[in-house]
């Protein structure tokens, strides 16, 4: 990744002598989008009531998908059936919801698989994550089966959480190093990086990933938790999953700046723009980031356009969005677009094993929807486990060794370890 910055020396002014200490510092932002699209939202005002409308060129050509510097035939095949999985997942959730066996509310990432699946898919089986509710497809990436989720948002006795929450609250810090997703936007940041730090303390550098959407980066705990990786030069890869909406507030009253990628600059870290419909952008992203990140250079902000084609839970219809907005996108649906890649330009998968493979997805999710419907609810005593600490359920075990220790030469002296006295 080019970097971001570049400082000029301090010239001497035109009598020959040199000027107080100052600097002109050029930034720069890549974008690596083959496509910037030409249009704003406004409000219009009518009364006491408003509408959003919107203008621009609606009707540009799609983009073909960009070649990856990385990905084999058969990366590219499987990031593909994961957002397949993702995307079929989540249609099964719906149709859950709507025959009452879903429990609360359920939260999808309808045009975000790409961002999802593809990102996760560039981390090491070493490296952290921590997604978002709309994050669902970087769950199957990472080892965990479609029914968890279903059982999840049902509440069984099956689910990550036997049945304690109605959401995709869970985690698991033994096998896969996921943390668990929080309803507090922007938390998860501070979170990440201390998880960063903590593995440095243990003598490994990590990529630690997590996410959050451009009105949760208004938070001021984005804010805390970019700047201490910065300061602290921690492996934190962000994604900004610029989706246009923050539940029903448009990006266009929701920040000044033309593109959040900018914000970069101001933590003094690497900013990429991408389009988050395009796998291979997002993987490569991904993956020179975190490659960044195991190199101990530190955080990277990747700022993925696209659009939630959804509301902000299944009980928001969305009608504020203007329906041309949700016409231009969908032309620009991940999948439609990486299977066009796929099967017609690169001819990786003929008609049939597309088909094929298409077929296997949905039997899969049918399969694991039947072990989640099937799955009991939780009986009622079983609600007395984990409300208390019991059998050394707060022990956790360093990841990757102790750190280094150094004694002082009085053997009776305390022991010292020269990663709690200087964190860098």
């Amino acid at each position: 990744m080019n970097s971001l910055m570049s400082n000029h020396k301090n010239k001497p002014s035109p009598n020959g002598k040199r000027q107080h200490k100052s600097s002109t510092r050029t930034y720069s932002i890549p974008d690596y989008r083959l496509e910037v699209p030409d249009y704003i939202v406004r409000q219009v005002r009518s009364g006491d009531e408003f509408r959003y409308e919107v203008e621009g060129d609606l009707n540009t050509p799609v983009p073909p998908i960009r070649d990856s510097n990385y990905l084999s035939k058969q990366q590219c095949i499987e990031i593909y059936r994961y957002m397949l999985l993702n995307r079929r997942m989540e249609t099964a959730l719906e149709n859950l919801y709507k025959q009452g066996k879903v429990v609360g509310g359920v939260y999808f990432g309808l045009g975000q698989e790409a961002c999802s699946c593809a990102s996760a898919y560039a981390l090491d089986k070493d490296d952290w994550f921590a997604p978002m509710i709309r994050n669902q497809g970087s769950l199957l990436v990472r080892g965990f089966r479609a029914s968890d989720t279903m059982m999840q948002y049902m509440a069984k006795a099956g689910s990550p959480t036997k049945g304690r929450d109605g959401t995709s609250h869970f985690g698991d810090i033994e096998k896969r190093n996921m943390v668990s997703p929080i309803s507090m936007l922007g938390d998860l940041i501070p979170v990440l990086s201390g998880v960063a730090l903590g593995a440095r303390l243990q003598g490994r550098n990590i990529a630690v990933m997590t996410y959050i959407g451009d009105g949760g980066q208004s938070t001021g705990v984005t804010y805390e938790g970019i700047n201490f990786a910065a300061v602290q030069n921690l492996g934190l890869v962000l994604f900004i999953e610029s989706n246009l909406w923050a539940y029903s507030t448009p990006s266009e009253m929701q920040y000044r700046v033309k593109d959040l990628a900018e914000r970069a600059i101001g933590y003094g870290i690497p900013g990429v723009i991408i389009d988050g419909t395009d796998a291979c952008q997002v993987y490569d992203a991904a993956r020179e980031a975190v490659e960044r990140a195991h190199g101990g250079e530190g955080p990277t902000l990747i700022e993925a356009k696209m659009m939630r084609m959804k509301g902000h839970a299944i009980h928001d219809a969305a009608d504020y969005v203007p329906k041309p907005l949700f016409d231009y996108w969908k032309k620009r649906d991940p999948i439609t677009r990486f299977e066009n890649y796929l099967v017609r330009e690169k001819k990786w998968l003929s008609a049939k094993e597309n088909a094929d493979l298409i077929a296997e997805v949905e039997r899969v999710i049918e399969e694991e929807r039947e072990i989640a419907v099937n799955s009991p609810m939780p009986t009622p005593e079983s609600a007395e486990g984990g409300v208390y600490c019991e059998d050394g359920c707060h022990v956790i075990k360093p990841k990757y060794g102790l750190p280094k220790v150094r004694t002082t030469k009085s053997s009776a002296g305390p022991k010292q370890t020269e990663a709690a006295v200087h964190l860098k």
